[in-house]
């Protein structure tokens, strides 16, 4: 399998942890936020909302890098 064929299987894991990042990150949030740290907890939605933001283009560019030719 050349190198090349690697890539977009490569970036979807890759996307994967991002997204499983993404999900840890909001329920430490959470439970920081409950404990009163709304400080923390903000900067960790902010984030959290630049993830959100990349997603898109991420699943948009994986789905076009896998179609077949």
């Amino acid at each position: 399998m050349p190198h090349s064929d690697l890539l977009p299987s490569l970036l979807n894991k890759i996307n994967q942890n991002q997204l499983a990042f993404e999900a840890a990150n909001l329920e430490l949030s959470n439970w920081v936020e409950l404990r009163g740290s709304t400080d923390v907890a903000n900067n960790v939605h902010g984030a959290i909302i630049a993830i959100d933001r990349n997603e898109e283009f991420i699943k948009m560019t994986l789905s076009v890098m896998l179609a077949p030719e």
